[in-house]
């Protein structure tokens, strides 16, 4: 697999400092494809580092020592570059990210050809929220009506993929919790949805060798119209409880801390009377550290037999509509997948292939790590110009906790 350049340097990358600290450099591409009604924007934002110059930060972050056995081949796992910032107080990261969430809402928006004026809805996903209300707060800097949806998704890798299903899925479990069914007050509506993830800040204090080599900055938003620019054909969410604590992850948001054997793990709530905050349980680390996983072999083991399962489940019901339909030939043109590590997606997808499920699924964030719930709406954006009206498209999350969805979905004719 070819080196890229950074993303940066890449053709189409709007550079913009952010005058906090020492200045903080965010990159920001918008992506359009007319034909669809869809678009976005996607960045990174601080230093960029390549792996070699990566191990250096590590070995800083790390009290100067990272043991040989705990370096990893990151290219290996698809990942060349990571964008990092240096140690900012809580109230200076607040500014920075605040500024990057507003940036990415107005962009997206942008290229879409929408006025703020016009939103009607903002889902964010984001593992270690630095603040609470964070998606109120980007919607109101960035010019969204204070009457518009807002949704907070707490469900580590999944959360922007969770965004996703539960604007285009009124049959899900969660759109019947509070009275509220999303999917049906924004059929129709111009809504933005992604993933924004400070995995710099979240990882910083971490003293787990594999988290600080795989994560980075990242954020992408697409601006979405249900039932009109993307219809959900089938989907699923799934739960499947890490006992092990194989991912275990710190939660910086609102959740009792109760696992319920019975019921979801996910808890959901009104932060405001247009927020709703949607909280995945963690196992989280013993020693109050941000973050703390097994190897790259223990997060294959984690995520790819259950994944399997839910893919190979809503491909089912997927192959049953189009049968039921009259339309048995019609397939998926394109599977975007969480880029949790190339070893995980390769894997997963030999084995749908074994069991006669033709899925493509794409690499294609190989210059920012893993930037967790952002990746989903990144590859989507880096995907969008070669998708083509009716395309049918699938999307698949899944992230610590261990949560999962996986949804079909058709573009406009």
């Amino acid at each position: 697999m070819e080196t890229p350049a950074p993303f940066f340097d890449q053709p189409g990358v709007q550079q913009i400092e952010i005058g906090i600290g020492p200045g903080i450099p965010l990159g920001i591409k918008q992506v359009s494809n007319p034909r669809l009604g869809l678009g976005g924007a996607y960045g990174a934002w601080g230093e960029c580092y390549d792996n070699a110059s990566l191990l250096e930060l590590v070995e800083r972050r790390l009290n100067g020592f990272l043991p040989e056995e705990d370096v990893i081949d990151p290219a290996s796992l698809g990942f060349d570059y990571r964008h990092h910032i240096r140690t900012l107080s809580l109230q200076e990261h607040l500014e920075v990210e605040l500024a990057v969430g507003e940036q990415l809402l107005r962009q997206a928006a942008q290229s879409c050809g929408w006025e703020m004026a016009e939103v009607q809805g903002v889902l964010i996903g984001s593992s270690g929220p630095v603040s609470d209300d964070y998606t109120v707060q980007i919607a109101r800097r960035a010019g969204v009506p204070e009457q518009a949806w807002k949704v907070s998704m707490h469900k580590a890798c999944d959360g922007s993929v969770g965004c996703l299903h539960i604007a285009l899925n009124p049959e899900l479990e969660a759109n019947n919790r509070l009275g509220v069914n999303l999917a049906q007050e924004l059929l129709g509506k111009k809504v933005l949805v992604g993933g924004i993830e400070g995995l710099s800040r979240f990882v910083e204090f971490s003293q787990d060798a594999n988290a600080l080599q795989l994560f980075g900055n990242g954020a992408g938003v697409i601006g979405v119209i249900p039932g009109e620019t993307m219809q959900l054909l089938a989907g699923m969410t799934h739960e499947v409880f890490d006992q092990e604590g194989v991912l275990a992850v710190r939660m910086y948001y609102p959740h009792s801390g109760e696992r319920h054997t019975d019921r979801s793990n996910v808890e959901t709530s009104l932060a405001g009377s247009n927020h709703i905050r949607i909280s995945g349980l963690m196992n989280e680390p013993a020693d109050g550290r941000p973050v703390e996983m097994a190897g790259p072999m223990g997060m294959v083991k984690l995520f790819v037999r259950s994944g399997v399962d839910v893919v190979s489940q809503v491909y089912s019901a997927y192959r049953t509509l189009m049968d039921n339909n009259g339309t048995p030939d019609r397939n998926i043109a394109v599977a975007i997948a969480h880029h949790a590590n190339l070893k995980i997606n390769l894997l997963k997808e030999k084995y749908l292939q074994k069991a006669g499920i033709p899925l493509d699924m794409p690499w294609l964030l190989s210059e920012f790590g893993n930037i967790s719930a952002a990746s989903n709406m990144v590859a989507f954006l880096r995907g969008l110009p070669m998708m083509q009206p009716g395309d049918h498209i699938m999307v698949d999350g899944f992230g610590a906790g261990t949560y999962y969805d996986v949804l079909t979905t058709a573009l406009r004719e």
